[in-house]
């Protein structure tokens, strides 16, 4: 039920054009597969939206979304 709401936000915030809407779901959902045990999944959903973005890294929530796909990398390694 989470993963479906999570998959709609971000699916609502990228028809909206919403990129950082879109970035704080991808987390929330990266997070969530993250405590299940399902990192590469993790990264393999907070990666892509977080490539899209080429300015604006001193921000939280780049920040925020860095830290994670770091920490699911190293996991994952």
């Amino acid at each position: 039920m989470a993963r479906r709401r999570f998959d709609e936000a971000m699916d609502l915030a990228r028809n909206r054009g919403e990129k950082s809407l879109e970035l704080r779901a991808a987390m929330s959902l990266a997070r969530l597969l993250d405590r299940q045990g399902r990192r590469e999944e993790a990264y393999a959903t907070l990666a892509p939206v977080f490539g899209w973005f080429t300015e604006g890294f001193d921000t939280a929530d780049l920040k925020s979304a860095k830290a994670l796909l770091d920490s699911l990398g190293a996991a994952g390694a």
